[in-house]
């Protein structure tokens, strides 16, 4: 049963930038910290948008707004004692990368580009009692980075510097080892960016953007011989992450988002034979049907994922793929595109060892 997990975790990495926000490059799961013994994982993950709107009823088409991009993360765990166990997660939390093609003109956006990326390592202890309960929480050190052009705007340009600043996580999780039943639930607190800018190449400020709080429910159980039921619904306060650098010319900010979002994870995993097993899931985030902004016009998703794992004595490679239809969306005024018919495609590869 052990076994189809890593097929589902590989997922997450196929689903790359399929998340709340649509800015969104990690889940923040914990599921490391309940595999056996010392352990280590290597993932790697590409996801390729299709992000395509128009103005005047269709006339004066962006072309293909959302360049594809790579992600990878890294984790060790390794157990203290019977009951505390260590964690130290290397990953990329939030990026986006957009580029209206400069061909694209007449298109009011044509030529415009942006850049966030993001590097984090997060450190957990987990200490488990008696009666199948366990408790978790660390840091998380979060550096970020931006960069902006707007030709549309009076030739409009932000650069960032690359700021760090500390996190915390703090869980509970219950176990049933006999049914392979578990449920973790993690916050993961805000974490607020003082950031040194540059606008229009020569003017310098100060603004300060906040990555959002969320919380993750985790959940799995053996609902038969080698088959499990496994899932997650995550809350992200996206309301609280806006980018509003100083002399930004609009009244509006940069990026603003209307509301929360919630997305919803649920799977099945099925193991084949002593080396192979698989795994199926569904995703579904509700749109909101506000207007987006136009740096990440879409709203919603649904999405469909396959997995495989081959287990070889302490190794698993998992490889993943996922199809993702992004939700319909209308940018804000004055642009005012409207984008429909998109969606992307992410693969992923872990590679998990026991030792």
């Amino acid at each position: 049963m052990k076994r189809i997990l890593l097929a589902t975790t590989a997922l997450a990495a196929a689903a790359t930038g399929a998340h709340a926000g649509g800015v969104e490059r990690s889940t923040q799961s914990v599921a490391i910290l309940f595999e056996q013994g010392r352990y280590a994982e290597l993932s790697f993950g590409h996801f390729d948008p299709t992000v395509e709107g128009a103005v005047g009823g269709g006339a004066v088409s962006s072309g293909d707004m959302a360049g594809s991009y790579n992600s990878w993360s890294l984790g060790y765990k390794m157990d203290i004692g019977d009951r505390m166990a260590l964690a130290m997660i290397l990953d990329q939390p939030i990026g986006a990368n957009v580029n209206y093609p400069a061909s694209a003109a007449p298109y009011p956006l044509a030529g415009s580009t942006a850049e966030l990326t993001s590097n984090a390592i997060t450190a957990l202890l987990r200490y488990k009692f008696e009666n199948n309960v366990s408790v978790y929480g660390g840091l998380r050190y979060e550096t970020v980075h931006g960069e902006v052009s707007l030709p549309f705007i009076g030739g409009y340009t932000l650069t960032t510097n690359h700021d760090s600043e500390l996190g915390y996580v703090l869980g509970i999780a219950w176990e049933k080892p006999e049914i392979a039943a578990r449920v973790a639930l993690t916050y993961n607190s805000a974490i607020t960016h003082s950031l040194e800018s540059v606008e229009f190449g020569a003017i310098p400020g100060t603004f300060d953007t906040e990555i959002p709080q969320s919380v993750n429910l985790e959940f799995q159980t053996g609902i038969a011989k080698d088959t499990l039921l496994f899932g997650s619904i995550r809350w992200v306060d996206w309301t609280a992450f806006i980018i509003d650098p100083p002399i930004y010319p609009p009244a509006d900010p940069l990026v603003d988002y209307a509301s929360d979002r919630v997305t919803y994870n649920l799977g099945i995993g099925r193991r084949f034979n002593e080396n192979w097993s698989g795994a199926v899931t569904l995703g579904y985030e509700k749109a909101d049907g506000e207007t987006t902004g136009n740096l990440g016009p879409t709203d919603g998703m649904k999405s469909i994922g396959l997995a495989a794992t081959y287990t070889m004595d302490n190794m698993k490679i998992t490889g993943g793929i996922r199809y993702v239809d992004l939700g319909d969306a209308t940018t804000n005024p004055p642009i005012g595109g409207v984008f429909t018919g998109n969606s992307g495609v992410g693969v992923g590869i872990k590679i998990g060892y026991t030792f």
